[in-house]
């Protein structure tokens, strides 16, 4: 691979190595007006300058003019950001603070030394959540865990207090396994064929939440779509991109374009938020690679969120009622990296009967964040539950969002506040319409 190396920017002062360090004119276009504070997670816990996004942009130029140094007091500021996006949708002068996040943290990942523990900690993160071939082999031992009970004793027991903050952390997020539910390679379209489209599985989508993709592709079918679920798809990379895991990501997104151009399809369809950013981010992740560069961007332009390509459809498959209370919950992701915000909202109201709920502070995120919630736990649960707080008044039968971490951070929030309100994504309750199912049912997929 052939590396572009910016030495205008990373001069010999700078703190950055000249791979890609944030750009410079990125940064210059940041007035410091202050728009991005109110939605700022970090800014909105703890009301400090340099964890908004305006002060991280001020360090990433220190680093960069060689006033400052990668040490624990800089990086932990951007250890701390979320990589939310908000300040994206509030900048007025449209600083692409995501590229310049991202770019930052694959600095911090090649020149700062975290320690063996953290650095165990990690890859050990990486190397569950990125494989779903691993994910697999943990539903067994898991599924014993909850059923026999033991979960609820050991909660009971106070016997996880004894476990650092982390693995606590880890425990609550565990979802209650449903059966599997395999998707066929091809799905079929119902009726006359409209089109055709790639459907990404995903890695904790497929095997902690495979009702999810199940009913992505029913709903797909249902609507005239042909469905294609390569069995050999690999982890898109959206983890190790958003912590800054560069090489491993660039691997990933590599075999990703192998597949789905192998799969010949008009259209990939994604129902993570996380993972759906990042694809639509190829031709940028790749644009170093003279083999993939002009193949991921074609990639990235086929990829769309589920609520995209339905909104954009003409409805084939009737929606029946289900008279419920719905809030929705915008994933960070889908909202402020994408972009997609009126087309869930609309899939909703075209159910009869269902009652659409918006969470007040809708910008501001939930504290799941990719692997935010492993890492940060602290805060991401003074995050989640402000979500749970804001959510709980509002008298909900169901929550429903667009990505899987943040069904994850919602139902151990909503736990946490003592509310027995069910976490489901977006297209189940869609697809609970078209198949004419009862609530409890389309929980549990």
């Amino acid at each position: 691979m052939v590396v572009i190396e910016d030495k205008k920017q990373a001069s010999s002062g700078s703190a950055f190595d000249a791979k890609h360090p944030p750009s410079r004119e990125i940064i210059d276009q940041c007035v410091h007006c202050g728009f991005c504070l109110p939605v700022c997670p970090t800014y909105a816990l703890w009301n400090e300058e340099m964890d908004s996004p305006r002060g991280r942009i001020y360090l990433m130029k220190l680093a960069a003019d060689g006033q400052a140094t990668i040490n624990s007091q800089w990086v932990g500021h951007f250890d701390t950001c979320l990589g939310c996006m908000a300040c994206m949708t509030a900048c007025p002068s449209g600083v692409d603070y995501g590229k310049l996040i991202e770019a930052t943290r694959a600095q911090i990942e090649r020149k700062y030394d975290r320690g063996w523990l953290e650095r165990f900690y990690r890859r050990l993160i990486f190397a569950i959540f990125t494989r779903p071939d691993r994910l697999h082999m943990m539903r067994l031992p898991l599924l014993l865990y909850q059923r026999s009970g033991l979960q609820r004793l050991v909660r009971r027991s106070g016997a996880l207090q004894l476990l650092p903050k982390r693995l606590q952390a880890m425990e609550a997020l565990l979802p209650q396994l449903p059966p599997s539910e395999a998707v066929a390679e091809v799905t079929p379209a119902i009726g006359a064929k409209r089109r055709r489209v790639g459907m990404l599985l995903g890695c904790v989508q497929r095997e902690f939440f495979p009702q999810v993709n199940a009913a992505t592709a029913r709903v797909l079918a249902a609507e005239g779509c042909e469905v294609v679920s390569p069995a050999d798809q690999p982890c898109c990379g959206a983890l190790l991109v958003h912590a800054g895991e560069e090489d491993g990501a660039l691997a990933l997104a590599r075999h990703l374009v192998n597949v789905f151009e192998r799969a010949e399809v008009d259209t990939i369809v994604t129902n993570a938020a996380g993972c759906g950013s990042n694809m639509k981010e190829y031709g940028h992740l790749l644009r170093d690679d003279p083999n993939y560069a002009e193949r991921a961007k074609k990639f990235s332009a086929k990829c769309q969120d589920i609520s995209e390509v339905l909104a954009n459809m003409t409805p084939y498959a009737k929606r029946n009622p289900l008279r419920l209370r719905v809030a929705f919950h915008d994933s960070c992701h889908l909202q402020h990296a994408q972009g997609v915000r009126a087309e869930p909202r609309s899939l909703l109201a075209g159910i009869p009967q269902l009652e659409l709920l918006e969470i007040p502070e809708a910008p501001i995120c939930c504290g799941s964040a990719g692997i935010y919630n492993l890492v940060q736990p602290d805060a991401a649960n003074a995050l989640g539950d402000r979500k749970a707080g804001l959510i709980a008044p509002l008298d909900a039968d169901v929550v429903v969002t667009g990505n899987p971490g943040c069904i994850l951070q919602l139902q151990a929030s909503l736990e946490r506040a003592g509310k027995k309100i069910p976490v489901i994504h977006t297209i189940q309750l869609l697809d609970a319409s078209i198949r004419g199912q009862l609530l409890p049912r389309a929980i549990r997929g």
